[in-house]
């Protein structure tokens, strides 16, 4: 199933460049993913205490875009530059989710949108990164499968945050939006553990 993580080969090749230049500065793969998440924490923290500013959420989707790019580069330098670490491997899991967490559960305090919606979608996003990363316990890969993968709900909330900043659509319709995600959270979850137990049965 086809997500927005499958343009991901593209966009490292724009990116490499940039790679061997901060790698020839003396930065490091895990400098750049914890800088990720403090940038992510910036955002979370500025929609949080401006929830009723346009501002912010203007400013999510390039805030987004950066953290993917971040996101790609310290990949990148970890494998082409002998970055590899077992502390990058924990740092790069752990802070996706952290900074999930910290840039979108503040939707929740947004006048009109529903709390709960948000809690349940940043949670069922954690658990569809734990599937991905529980697959490799069973002897299958690192699972990215969709169809709402990181990538995609980093693409959804940017395009939300524009539309609330912009005022294009009621409140009513963005959390049936927001109930959509949830369950195509829930058939990820499903999805990537199909998907791993098909992988991990090939391989046996």
């Amino acid at each position: 199933m086809i997500t927005i993580y499958d343009l991901k080969p593209r966009f490292q090749n724009l990116l490499r460049p940039l790679c061997t230049k901060l790698v020839s500065a003396g930065i490091t793969a895990n400098q750049v993913t914890v800088f990720a998440a403090v940038l992510s924490a910036a955002g979370g923290a500025a929609i949080l205490f401006y929830s009723t500013s346009s501002v912010p959420l203007l400013l999510l989707p390039v805030l987004l875009f950066i953290r993917m790019a971040l996101n790609a580069i310290d990949g990148m330098m970890a494998r082409e530059f002998n970055q590899k670490s077992n502390l990058g491997a924990i740092l790069n899991e752990l802070t996706d989710v952290i900074a999930d967490a910290l840039l979108y559960l503040p939707f929740a305090l947004i006048p009109g949108i529903n709390a709960y919606l948000i809690v349940a979608l940043v949670t069922l996003g954690i658990l569809v990164e734990m599937i991905g990363v529980v697959s490799i316990q069973i002897g299958a890969s690192r699972r990215y499968d969709g169809p709402f993968g990181k990538s995609d709900r980093a693409f959804a909330f940017g395009f939300i945050a524009v539309v609330l900043a912009l005022d294009f659509a009621p409140d009513f319709w963005l959390n049936i939006l927001f109930s959509a995600l949830i369950a195509l959270s829930c058939y990820t979850i499903f999805n990537r553990a199909r998907q791993a137990l098909r992988e991990a049965r090939k391989s046996s």
